[in-house]
């Protein structure tokens, strides 16, 4: 595998969690306008990327493989749990 292969293959797995934290990062943000306007959206974003991340990485090092679909449940958990603690929670700040 070259160095491309493997840059694509990378891509492959986080670019899921890349689309699901900054959709659910803008609905969120949608959804609770008020309860969130103090919230800069990159923050929410952020966060929710990376826990989407760290949910798959942690499903290909549990499963041995990717695309399971456990491990895209995760994600969205992850994702959900990320937005409601850096929104809610005491990251809020």
């Amino acid at each position: 595998m070259g160095p491309l292969d493997a840059i694509v293959h990378l891509l492959g797995l986080f670019v899921p969690a890349l689309i699901t934290g900054l959709i659910a990062a803008g609905l969120a943000k949608l959804l609770w306008r008020r309860e969130l306007a103090r919230v800069p959206w990159l923050r929410l974003a952020l966060w929710s990327c990376v826990a989407g991340s760290a949910a798959l990485l942690g499903g290909l090092i549990f499963f041995g493989r990717d695309g399971r679909m456990l491990s895209y449940l995760a994600m969205v958990g992850a994702s959900a749990l990320a937005l409601w603690w850096a929104g809610f929670g005491p990251v809020r700040r």
